[in-house]
């Protein structure tokens, strides 16, 4: 009887064998059940417990849920969408960390007052550590769903349950929480898991449209912003042209308030109104075309069109850059500024400082001026420190000499031209210097080799205040001050005929002359010491010392060159001499000559006496200063001078007689 007895004892269930024994035959039980529970019982889980003792206390409940709480919007109507097919079936949905850790939970509130042995409450951890393997621990354990079911629970209180969890992934596809379904195991579907798996895909969805709307609400603010602010001005047009939307920048530029502006066709407030047919008509994208606006401003206009998905124009988008502000930038990274001022003019000899005050009375005002002087005077010097020191100091100053620009030529440069004006003419035509100087300073560097028919057209910019380019009809306002300079004695020419006396009385309003070089001679000494650092700074060379017969030789020459002439020499006399001092030797020849002064008042033999006196006062000064830098050792001295002794001693001997 006790054997039969024996053999009608049911067998231990894996579950058992398991906590009994710690093994569990291969096939008895799913793989990832077997290994859970190996897991489990290696971090020491309780199998007769299964109730979460870890949870979250304030404040760091609050701060969990408010990290979550993008997460928990979202999920909330889905977790409830799914208890509603289990309703009144005793199932709970619940929303887990990343972590394990309750967020929320969805389900009767009596089901889940009535599982003392189970912790649904916000805060509890579910992972496989705190209450064995589950729908929440294994599923983050796996990082992906799984199902837990009855026995295959570790813990025995969950033997009643069956728990259905699946991973909740963001944009970058990293898991964020865990979605989760647990009921009792008899009233559990075979297609629960399908449908937490639905479920969690469906917020993953979810969160990736508010991420994207996110994303396009903070790209709409950024484009608006942008839009509202960019120096540009833009223009949206719909596939007809018509204005849908403008910034505020080309509302000034197109002269009307958005109000006026919005549903009129944009070819209304050009120039030309057909230009933009290229976007409109064709769909093509228009790169820098210079068009007028009904409010007189000319603008550099570039256009994109904006397609659907089927390649059909829907609407266009126009920007506008105003042709002055182009110009400036131009002028700004090309150069087209002023560097000197007056404090760079050297000489205060009585002529000089004349001139250079006349330039700082012209300065304060915007009358034109008329500077004359020979060539090297220093004329574009003065023209440029009057303009730095007027109100138009930080606009554009642009140089042109109109003598060394082809007579065919000029028109185009002052004035610009348009596409096709001419043979050889640029394409999208070209400004010119009126339009870029526009608003500063235009120096017109020998005005007396004008063409007359040109003169013709400066005396009507004059008038005008604009000027039209050559071959085109549209007129551009220009506001420049003038400053004209010349050699030539423009009443001379006038009598000639070679100059306009109605342009003369323009432009020679201020008159400045400018003395030749001869004529503040007094200046010489102070502008070779300056000329001379400078050069030798400049080409990195030491400091040669120049004798006083060297600057007396340079204080009695004409200069007909004038002071460009004098920096030549200078910068040739630092590159010619390499001895201990610059003498009369190293100097050209033209200026040992004597002037036309000395040779209308002195004789040939009394000019060879005093450049014989000079050489021989800058031979002694030589001398005498080797002895002292030698301490008066005549072998030294000797050396230091390229002689021979013998040589020093008879210098020497002539100094003394």
């Amino acid at each position: 009887m006790a054997k039969a007895a024996r053999s009608l004892q049911t067998p231990p269930s894996p579950w058992e064998r398991f906590v009994g024994t710690g093994s569990i035959e291969p096939g008895m039980v799913k793989a990832e059940v077997a290994e859970a529970w190996a897991r489990c019982r290696e971090a020491g889980v309780d199998p007769h417990s299964g109730r979460s003792g870890t949870v979250l206390l304030e404040p760091h409940l609050s701060e969990n849920l408010e990290r979550h709480r993008e997460l928990i919007r979202i999920a909330r109507p889905f977790m409830e969408n799914l208890y509603a097919f289990v309703a009144s079936s005793s199932f709970v949905v619940l929303l887990c960390d990343e972590r394990g850790y309750i967020l929320e939970t969805v389900g009767d509130p009596e089901d889940i007052r009535n599982a003392p042995d189970l912790n649904f409450c916000r805060g509890a951890l579910w992972n496989e550590d705190e209450i064995g393997n589950n729908g929440v621990g294994t599923s983050l354990f796996l990082g992906r769903p799984f199902q837990v079911s009855g026995t295959e629970h570790y813990c025995r209180k969950h033997h009643p349950w069956t728990c259905s969890g699946a991973p909740i992934r963001d944009e970058e596809d990293r898991l964020i929480g865990i979605l989760e379904m647990s009921g009792p195991v008899e009233a559990t579907h075979q297609h629960t898991l399908g449908m937490v798996v639905a479920a969690s895909e469906a917020i993953r969805q979810q969160l990736r449209v508010e991420l994207q709307n996110r994303e396009l609400t903070l790209l709409n603010s950024h484009l608006s912003n942008l839009f509202l602010t960019v120096s540009d001005g833009v223009v949206v047009v719909d596939a007809k042209g018509t204005i849908q939307q403008v910034n505020p920048v080309a509302e000034k530029l197109l002269g009307r308030r958005s109000e006026a502006l919005v549903g009129q066709p944009i070819g209304r407030f050009l120039d030309r109104p057909n230009a933009l047919r290229e976007l409109l008509h064709h769909g093509r994208a228009i790169s820098d075309l210079e068009l007028g606006t009904t409010s007189g401003l000319a603008c550099l206009v570039s256009a994109k069109p904006v397609k659907d998905d089927q390649g059909h124009l829907t609407s266009g988008v126009l920007f506008l850059n105003p042709l002055q502000r182009i110009n400036r930038l131009i002028n700004r990274f090309s150069g087209a500024h002023a560097t000197f001022t007056f404090e760079d003019i050297l000489g205060q000899g009585k002529a000089i400082e004349k001139a250079i005050h006349l330039g700082r009375m012209a300065a304060q005002s915007e009358s034109s001026v008329m500077l004359f002087g020979e060539s090297g005077t220093g004329k574009e010097m003065f023209a440029q420190a009057i303009h730095n020191q007027g109100a138009r100091r930080n606009l554009p100053f642009i140089a042109i000499n109109c003598g060394a620009i082809p007579r065919e030529l000029i028109g185009s440069e002052l004035f610009g031209y348009v596409e096709g004006a001419f043979t050889g003419a640029a394409k999208g035509g070209r400004p010119g210097k009126f339009e870029l100087a526009s608003g500063g300073t235009i120096f017109l560097d020998e005005i007396g080799d004008m063409p007359l028919e040109q003169q013709v057209s400066l005396l009507r910019v004059l008038q005008d205040k604009a000027i039209t380019r050559i071959g085109g009809d549209r007129v551009v306002p220009v506001d420049v001050r003038i400053i004209c300079a010349t050699h030539k004695h423009l009443p001379t020419e006038i009598g000639r005929g070679n100059f306009r006396q109605d342009l003369y009385y323009r432009l020679n309003v201020v008159s400045i002359q400018l003395p030749p070089l001869r004529d503040h001679r007094e200046d010489i000494p102070a502008m070779f010491r300056i000329f001379h650092e400078r050069t030798c700074q400049r080409l990195g060379v030491a400091e040669i010392p120049a004798t006083a017969a060297v600057v007396e030789c340079l204080q009695r020459y004409d200069w007909p060159g004038n002071t460009r002439e004098f920096q030549n020499v200078v910068e040739r006399l630092v590159n010619a001499c390499h001895g201990p001092r610059i003498d009369v030797d190293c100097l050209p020849e033209e200026i040992l000559k004597p002037s036309r002064t000395e040779r209308s008042t002195r004789s040939p033999r009394e000019l060879r006496a005093s450049i014989k006196a000079a050489r021989a006062l800058e031979e002694h000064d030589t001398i005498v200063e080797a002895m002292i830098r030698q301490g008066g050792n005549l072998s030294e001295a000797a050396r230091s001078l390229g002689i021979s002794r013998m040589s020093l001693y008879r210098k020497l001997r002539k100094i003394q007689e």
